[in-house]
């Protein structure tokens, strides 16, 4: 069974899943992608990699969460479409 990651990892992972409005654990695998990439294994060098990918989306500017709510408004004949009676 998998150790619990650090907290302060967890919240790293977490700042960065809100920021790009994704899921926590979607996040972790990112980082986790990149560390291996990188060749970093330990948690403390993880953790400055969510630092770092969270930076870059702040610098990138991209709203996720507004991009996401766009994709999932109705258009045109959607609008008056019924799931049930």
């Amino acid at each position: 069974m998998a150790g619990i990651p650090e907290r302060s990892y967890n919240s790293a992972c977490g700042r960065l899943a809100s920021r790009l409005g994704i899921s926590q654990s979607a996040a972790r695998r990112k980082v986790e992608v990149r560390s291996a990439q990188e060749g970093m294994r330990d948690t403390a060098s993880r953790q400055a990699i969510a630092e770092q990918m969270l930076e870059e989306a702040n610098a990138a500017g991209v709203d996720n969460g507004a991009f996401l709510t766009a994709q999932l408004e109705a258009v045109g004949n959607d609008v008056n479409f019924m799931l049930e009676d």
